[in-house]
């Protein structure tokens, strides 16, 4: 299995995988849209025998801070066929797309996720570190942080915002 970056060849390919992972096309649609807006983003996909397999996006989110503004990224969605699942491709995904925003300085990543899986790579609950969901509801064990550079750690604190498409997905 190789990990790469997304290419447009790949766009049908993710829309489909995240579709069958998901069930529904909330998530893929959010891609496209996010995709179609916003150059900053990281999508890298799984591929096995030359079939995308896994899928993981990132995009910029900020935390407003009184009046600082801090830019991070969040994870997700991640995706992997379900054919395919419980193999390691997300954690795999995960890990590659983590090292890829360290070496980019990103000080921060949250997720919004299974309590269960998300620690095993450093996430932590956000409210640790005195960081909050834009959204009303959002249990406090799935909304976490991970940060590569701890040396931001006290300096990130506040509300954290996504990008304005994910609205739509809430």
């Amino acid at each position: 299995m190789k990990i790469r970056f997304e290419r447009e060849e790949d766009y049908d390919s993710i829309r489909s995988l995240n579709d069958l992972a998901f069930g529904g096309t909330i998530e893929s649609s959010l891609i496209n849209k996010v995709r179609a807006s916003c150059k900053e983003t990281l999508s890298l996909v799984a591929v096995e025998e030359n079939r995308i397999v896994g899928h993981i996006f990132f995009s910029p989110v900020t935390v407003l801070s009184g009046k600082s503004k801090i830019k991070g990224m969040g994870l997700g969605p991640m995706a992997v066929l379900p054919e395919f699942q419980n193999q390691g491709i997300g954690s795999k995904l995960v890990m590659e797309g983590l090292k890829i925003l360290s070496k980019k300085n990103y000080p921060f990543v949250v997720v919004l996720g299974h309590k269960e899986y998300y620690p095993r790579f450093g996430f932590e609950r956000s409210s640790k570190y005195g960081l909050r969901s834009q959204w009303d509801g959002v249990p406090d064990e799935a909304f976490m942080v991970l940060f590569p550079n701890k040396s931001v750690v006290n300096k990130v604190s506040g509300l954290v915002r996504y990008r304005p498409e994910f609205n739509e997905a809430m």
